[in-house]
């Protein structure tokens, strides 16, 4: 019985995903992308889960899309077409309505790239590496690269790396602000479910208000960000009570004293 192509494990809220095709440096063939988007629509009906942890098996987190498999395309079928504008997964990510950590264990490349920019948090290894290597395959990014790249790392970085698909080291991505730190591989899922329980101390409600009106204004200008935030504020403000906030108010002063 053959392994599944993506495991996923649900531990005290945090369900950790991991792409499980280490022969294939974890390449997103369509069994992988379709357990990835049916997985994270079936954990968005689970009220047991607040943050997930994505990774991958072996030296690699995701080569990107399967080129074996879309070789083995024909021409006239269609289906070439429909491989390289999938933007299935990328999609389920982007609705996906709680935190995404993304932990890069290896390199990064393409499609995987993308996987990875589409993370909310993104904490690599030192094993890690970016690329970006569209232009040398002959096919054009689809799932949001060619856009959030510029805006995280300055329009001239995103192109050389995009126009020259050169590989990315762990250290230079921190220092560019791609990732949020770069931690030694045995540490890597322990950060990440570190990370995971800070953030699932806090208001679950807040939380994930927070998480979709930073998305909103990211995907806008800064004057219609702060719209989006004026009206999300105010809108949650009508639920929210003064017992709520001297009950959260008690929970972060305590945090404040542990973390001295």
């Amino acid at each position: 019985m053959s392994e599944p192509v993506l495991l996923v494990e649900i531990d005290d809220s945090v369900a950790t995903l991991t792409l499980n095709r280490p022969e294939a440096r974890n390449a997103l063939s369509r069994d992988l992308r379709a357990a990835l988007v049916n997985t994270l629509s079936e954990l968005r009906q689970r009220d047991d889960v607040g943050v997930v942890i994505m990774t991958g098996a072996g030296p690699a987190f995701c080569a990107g899309l399967d080129l074996k498999e879309m070789a083995s395309l024909t021409d006239d079928s269609g289906a070439m077409q429909e491989v390289l504008n999938a933007s299935d997964v990328a999609n389920a990510m982007q609705d996906f309505d709680r935190p995404i950590i993304g932990a890069i264990n290896g390199f990064a490349v393409t499609g995987g790239f993308e996987l990875a920019l589409a993370c909310d948090v993104i904490i690599a290894s030192t094993e890690a590496r970016f690329a970006d290597t569209h232009a040398r395959v002959g096919v054009l990014p689809g799932w949001g690269l060619s856009q959030k790249l510029p805006r995280t790392i300055g329009v001239y970085r995103a192109k050389e790396l995009s126009l020259t698909g050169n590989f990315l080291s762990a250290e230079q991505a921190e220092a560019w602000g791609l990732v949020n730190r770069v931690v030694a591989p045995e540490l890597l899922l322990p950060v990440c479910h570190e990370l995971a329980r800070d953030m699932l101390s806090c208001d679950q409600q807040a939380l994930r208000q927070i998480l979709r009106t930073i998305d909103a204004g990211f995907a806008s200008t800064l004057g219609q960000g702060l719209k989006i935030e004026a009206q999300t504020a105010a809108a949650h403000a009508q639920r929210v009570t003064g017992a709520l906030i001297a009950q959260r108010r008690e929970t972060v002063r305590q945090r404040g004293q542990e973390q001295r």
